[in-house]
């Protein structure tokens, strides 16, 4: 991990398309802004974790709504 020091207006360059400007500090908390080309994602990583929660938790029901679909037709026959 590179870890540099940066003041308010000052960037940082990521190869030639991504651009990040620090744009306040206040109370310790840091408000950065993030120039980059449409096609690149950029997320929020606690929204990633959700989002890969809520696939899990729809997953599982998932099966469990196929298992007793299955054992819906089994006891049917």
């Amino acid at each position: 991990m590179l870890i540099i020091s940066r003041k308010i207006d000052e960037k940082i360059k990521i190869g030639d398309d991504i651009e990040i400007v620090i744009v306040d500090i206040n109370k310790g908390q840091v408000k950065i802004g993030i120039n980059a080309p449409k096609n690149v994602p950029i997320f929020r990583e606690e929204l990633i974790e959700n989002i890969k929660n809520e696939n899990k938790k729809a997953n599982k029901e998932i099966e469990i709504e196929k298992i007793n679909a299955l054992t819906k037709v089994i006891n049917e026959n």
